[in-house]
């Protein structure tokens, strides 16, 4: 499910405060640390792709947070864990998605065609 899909406006989100902490004023902060769970009021674009939710606090003010700074609860209040990424047609390359490159400095390492082919996976697999 996408993001949109799970959070309305009236839902009760979770502010992750860990993650917007440097941004945010110190009374915003305080409201947030006596309750996190917080209302969505509205939606807003915040660079032409992302998803903006602004939601108001305890103590009555609104405040806008990106959609990676709110955990998304459910009925029970467990946190539902949503996967963004975009869903390509195409190719299906879920299994690079784990897969990591080390920096090889060797020179016998940097001839080796095997290890060319590991580095030329890892740097094209963001662009499919």
């Amino acid at each position: 499910m996408e993001f949109l899909d799970l959070v309305k406006v009236g839902s009760v989100v979770r502010v992750n405060v860990s993650s917007s902490r440097d941004r945010l004023n110190t009374k915003t902060l305080e409201a947030i640390k006596e309750s996190p769970n917080c209302v969505v009021n509205d939606f807003r674009i915040t660079d032409g792709k992302g998803i903006g939710v602004v939601l108001e606090l305890i103590n009555g003010e609104k405040e806008w947070f990106f959609e990676n700074e709110i955990d998304i609860l459910d009925e029970e209040g467990k946190i539902i864990k949503i996967k963004n990424k975009v869903d390509n047609t195409l190719l299906n390359l879920d299994f690079l998605e784990d897969f990591n490159y080390s920096q090889k400095n060797n020179p016998k390492h940097l001839l080796n065609p095997l290890n060319f082919l590991s580095w030329l996976i890892f740097s094209f697999k963001d662009i499919f």
